[in-house]
């Protein structure tokens, strides 16, 4: 990307009300920069470790480590062997909400393909089950060869529409995770393309996409559980306005207030929400923010109607 379009421009100046982070946010798409990689632990750390480590943020889980820019962790055996996992640290500040939970038996990840926040939650919560969900079938292989490759068990891995499982897996959950579709805009700030991302079209369809699924996730949340809505985009329309539409549509949720996030609280909401921007050159960007159920009651049991049905892979 050589030179930023209009509808870039116009994003820009939605975002920042200043003239200086407009420019520096539009820069760090037109002109792309080398993140550090970042490892997940899945297995204890190795006494000596095989990559040079960065010195963490305040707020990164201690399982996980950002390397040096050199760093090739992809291609060293312990990640063929499972021992860790390979994910963008803007991934891992969009997950870190979920260390908020308590007592969690069942964790559900509603958009789970590849398999890094599954993996994340798993390591984070160590749920007695995950159930991680990929509605789209080509890309069920990848996120069952991850859980796999990482040895991440008792776990499911299937493919349902969230609508579906809103009906059989009605407040069965402690933990539910919708890292959401949208239109990727910070896959440019790691050289990527995203076509027609900054087309307010392209953006207002996944938006009603994100409502759509959110309101189905919603569904699943046991009483007092969580419900941690993500993306990696900056729209707005895709984040902080559906997290409003969230909350006006289902008033029994609340947005909790973080404080190991404080210093990352979204300057576009005065509910609690979090960002980082690839600007600040820690990752690409990412929007988080953790619901909780404030209704009073208990988990239902998963059925063995549904753990028996076909299609369904055990780990």
């Amino acid at each position: 990307m050589e030179k930023p379009s209009n509808l870039l421009i116009k994003l820009s100046r939605r975002l920042f009300a200043d003239s200086v982070s407009q420019e520096k946010f539009v820069d760090a798409l037109v002109h792309p920069q080398i993140f550090p990689p970042c490892i997940l632990w899945c297995r204890p750390r190795p006494a000596l470790l095989p990559f040079a480590v960065r010195a963490p943020t305040s707020w990164q889980p201690e399982f996980v480590d950002r390397l040096s820019t050199q760093a090739r962790p992809g291609r060293h055996p312990l990640h063929d062997r499972g021992d860790f996992y390979c994910l963008d640290f803007s991934s891992v500040f969009a997950a870190s909400v979920l260390l908020a939970s308590q007592q969690v038996d069942l964790v559900f990840d509603m958009c789970a393909a590849p398999g890094g926040k599954s993996v994340f939650a798993w390591r984070a919560l160590q749920p007695e089950l995950l159930i991680s969900n990929e509605v789209i079938g080509k890309r069920t292989g990848m996120l069952i060869a991850n859980l796999k490759r990482c040895q991440i068990r008792p776990a499911i891995a299937l493919s349902r529409d969230s609508a579906v499982l809103a009906t059989t897996l009605s407040k069965t959950a402690q933990v539910v995770i919708v890292d959401a579709p949208c239109s990727g805009q910070s896959l440019l700030a790691k050289g990527g393309k995203a076509a027609g991302c900054f087309h307010p079209v392209n953006i207002n369809k996944n938006a009603s996409r994100q409502k759509r699924i959110l309101a189905n996730s919603a569904q699943l949340v046991a009483p007092q559980g969580y419900l941690a809505y993500m993306t990696c985009t900056y729209s707005p329309e895709e984040n902080e306005q559906v997290s409003e539409w969230f909350l006006r549509r289902f008033p029994s949720f609340q947005p909790l207030d973080l404080p190991s996030l404080t210093a990352y609280q979204s300057h576009l909401a005065t509910i609690p929400c979090y960002r980082i921007w690839p600007q600040a050159g820690l990752g690409a960007g990412a929007f988080t923010i953790l619901f909780q159920n404030q209704e009073v009651g208990h988990p239902r049991e998963l059925s063995s109607e549904f753990l028996d049905q076909p299609g369904l892979n055990h780990f």
